[in-house]
């Protein structure tokens, strides 16, 4: 299981269209993502920001390619999407 967060309004988007797709995809190539050990940690990232969900990723169902890659800030591997995500990779959405 992966998990990514989102605003509610982004999410909504992504099942209007049938599938999800971020900002970072366009920027930088890719969806960020975490696994639950550091899904703390990027949390506090967002510490300030209200109407966020966590998506609950199976990364079993994706259908677009996922690689882990090093973040030099926090010198772990975390887990990114290459490529939108399919609305039956999310198993589950958690408020935040």
């Amino acid at each position: 299981m992966i998990y990514h967060v989102t605003k509610n309004k982004d999410w909504a988007i992504a099942k209007a269209s049938g599938s999800y797709r971020s900002y970072s995809l366009d920027t930088e190539g890719f969806i960020h993502c975490s696994t639950s050990a550091q899904v703390a940690a990027v949390l506090k990232y967002y510490k300030d920001q209200k109407d966020l969900l966590l998506l609950h990723i199976d990364e079993n169902l994706l259908t677009a390619p996922l690689e882990y890659e090093r973040s030099p800030s926090l010198n772990e591997k975390f887990p990114h999407v290459v490529g939108e995500i399919n609305l039956d990779a999310v198993i589950a959405t958690e408020e935040l």
